[in-house]
């Protein structure tokens, strides 16, 4: 399962539309590990990027979010976001 597919429809907006799309996954019944899965590892998968994107790895693009929150224990803290780290930059917020 991969989240974001539904960019490019109007009135979904990329990056907003993410957080709700992933607290809906939970809501469906996935677990806030599966539904990070499917907006993280999985679409790494899916386009044949995983040697250098999905996971947090030596080697791979250093592209994170820092929360201020567990995701893993409530799915809306992903909306935490704290710092932004571009490749391998952190980002003025």
């Amino acid at each position: 399962m991969l989240a974001g597919t539904d960019c490019g429809v109007p009135g979904v907006l990329p990056g907003s539309s993410l957080h709700d799309e992933l607290g809906l996954l939970v809501d469906a019944g996935l677990s806030p590990a599966e539904a990070l899965a499917a907006a993280t590892v999985n679409p790494a998968h899916f386009l044949g990027q995983l040697a250098d994107a999905g996971t947090i790895e030596v080697g791979k693009r250093a592209d994170l979010l820092l929360l201020d929150g567990d995701p893993l224990a409530d799915i809306g803290n992903t909306t935490q976001i704290t710092e932004v780290i571009l490749g391998g930059r952190l980002l003025d917020t």
